[in-house]
């Protein structure tokens, strides 16, 4: 990825892991494979784990410890309430820019 995308990247990584998070409860690993599988294939898991300690932090998510087949437990993380709210503001702000920088494009035409 290029500077510019990871910068935009980093400022919108935590509303893209809510959002996959809204749709089912998943840990660590999973969430950075379907990341990847969404293109953005140069996500490595640190900065998924660092977020989602930061999320855990933060209150948005509930966390279990599922036994694992291979190692140890994994943690589960499930969007919680306050989660939800947190990532509907993220889908409002995303709206709001993505209607005012597609209106900047458009006036360059």
């Amino acid at each position: 990825m290029g500077n510019q995308m990871t910068e935009m990247l980093k400022g919108t990584l935590e509303g893209i892991v809510l959002a996959i998070l809204a749709v089912r409860p998943a840990y660590g690993y999973e969430i950075t494979a379907q990341l990847r599988d969404q293109g953005f294939t140069d996500i490595v898991e640190g900065t998924v784990y660092a977020l989602l300690v930061r999320i855990e932090q933060k209150g948005l998510v509930d966390v279990e410890r599922v036994p694992s087949e291979k190692g140890p437990p994994r943690k589960v993380y499930t969007l919680n309430p306050q989660g939800r709210e947190q990532l509907a503001e993220f889908w409002r702000t995303w709206s709001f820019l993505a209607e005012r920088i597609g209106q900047l494009h458009e006036g360059e035409k």
